[in-house]
């Protein structure tokens, strides 16, 4: 017996109802001696349920069922997915084909759980005051190192600020650098959420279109030169996924560093490539300085991991450093602390690797399920790499009916054109599918929807 069979067997009785709240479980040293299996093996699935929540340990005291654990909430849980085990995480939020949501089958829960709990046990007193503002130094320091490395960026610890992610992002770049009438670019389709938070924050927003070649630089010259601030995201555009090509990223960097104007890299999904050929970022390629470099691990690791960053230009690093102390309050310390270790002992590379493996053919399946059940209704444009499929309707302008469709089946697909701030506009789906497991799995999902779907294109 391992640990995954004794840790489904408790998970099942708790969500069963026959263990409750405040239940008390055998030490683990008895039921290992019951089980005839080593020590380590309940350990294990001790500290797995520990980390879910479904036990806490109290020294002496022994473990118990979590006191707090809300067991009507986890059985209409169970009643969902009756046979998940470890390894097959319930998504809370409901639906399929959601956009920028990892693969949480595949994730490393057990080395996560494992260092998160070394962490936890290793809090000094002296990490308990309030957390640096500008980031935990060792997880500057492994960010650093895995851009410089995998990115091709020559940056130090010292330019790294840790965020809670994208929309922090631009927030503080715009408040350290940017004057109130500043000029700020942005693409046309550009990334739903960010046009409605710079819609907000930059009062002169302004856009510039799209085409397979990425940005159109020639348009934003000749239109909008004078522009402080340009948000790119160069290696897989978002939402339609092309890469800038190499002259227009030169070009782009010429007009930065002519204009003393900054362009904003959003990175938010280059580490997927699925050739050999791998996309260096824009800002390995500044050599004045004139990039800020923006990531964050919610598409890599998981979104409620809430982690962001940015690499400042050496110019701007004090201004960073300011203000940052003005407006921002630091992360908090543990979930950084374990970040920090999961990448400084390489299990970051290694999920990596194992991902571009996956959504290569996840990516595969879900077109091969797309075509099947709607032939001639979608063409694709595919693209070196990335987390969503972008399916072009080929006749129509329907998307916003065909996306609404979906989602009364639970289907979270976004309609294209709404990504499209101005009137020369394209129409499609935008479709996650890094969660789909199997074919089988994508047609059963597709046929809710089939001939709906059908009838409403042929109306």
């Amino acid at each position: 017996m391992g640990y995954k069979e004794i840790y489904a067997r408790y998970r099942q009785q708790i969500l069963d109802g026959r263990l409750k709240p405040g239940d008390r479980v055998p030490a683990i040293r008895v039921l290992a001696s019951e089980l005839q299996v080593a020590r380590k093996t309940v350990e294990t699935a001790y500290e797995i349920l520990i980390g879910e929540g479904y036990f806490v340990s109290q020294g002496a005291k022994g473990t118990r069922v979590n006191p707090s654990l809300r067991v009507a909430s986890a059985a209409s849980m169970h009643t969902a997915a009756p046979s998940r085990l470890l390894g097959q995480p319930v998504i809370e939020s409901k639906g399929e084909l959601r956009l920028g949501i990892p693969a949480l089958d595949e994730f490393p829960h057990k080395k996560w759980l494992l260092i998160s709990g070394k962490t936890v046990r290793s809090l000094r007193p002296e990490e308990m005051i309030i957390p640096p503002v500008m980031g935990y130094q060792p997880l500057r320091e492994a960010i650093a190192s895995y851009l410089n490395i995998s990115r091709g960026l020559n940056c130090q610890p010292e330019q790294i600020f840790i965020t809670s992610g994208y929309r922090a992002n631009l927030r503080l770049i715009l408040s350290v650098l940017a004057q109130p009438n500043d000029k700020v670019l942005f693409e046309d389709p550009g990334y739903f959420f960010g046009q409605q938070l710079l819609r907000r924050i930059a009062p002169n927003l302004h856009y510039v279109p799209v085409d397979r070649q990425g940005v159109d630089v020639d348009y934003l010259q000749r239109y909008h030169a004078d522009a402080r601030f340009a948000i790119v995201t160069p290696t897989h555009q978002s939402p339609l996924a092309v890469s800038l090509s190499l002259p227009r990223k030169h070009q782009l960097l010429a007009w930065a560093q002519q204009n003393s104007s900054w362009i904003i890299e959003d990175d938010y999904d280059g580490e997927f490539h699925y050739t050999r050929k791998v996309i260096p970022a824009l800002k390995s390629l500044d050599m004045h300085d004139r990039v800020i470099y923006t990531g964050t691990f919610s598409k890599t690791m998981m979104p409620a991991m809430r982690i962001g960053y940015l690499v400042m230009p050496h110019e701007t690093v004090v201004r960073f450093s300011e203000l940052g102390e003005i407006l921002e309050t630091g992360l908090p310390l543990l979930p950084q602390k374990i970040l920090a270790q999961f990448l400084s002992e390489g299990h970051f590379y290694r999920h990596l690797k194992k991902m571009r493996i996956l959504y290569q053919q996840r990516r595969r399946i879900m077109l091969e399920a797309i075509e099947t059940s709607f032939p001639g209704l979608f063409e694709f444009e595919l693209t070196d790499g990335g987390m969503h499929i972008v399916a072009f309707l080929q006749r129509g302008i329907q998307d916003n009916a065909l996306a609404a469709l979906w989602r009364q089946h639970e289907l979270y697909v976004r309609p294209l054109s709404n990504w499209y701030a101005q009137t020369q506009k394209r129409y499609g789906l935008v479709i996650g599918y890094t969660n789909i497991r199997s074919f089988e799995q994508a047609q059963q999902i597709l046929q809710r929807v089939a001939a709906e779907t059908r009838a409403l294109m042929q109306s």
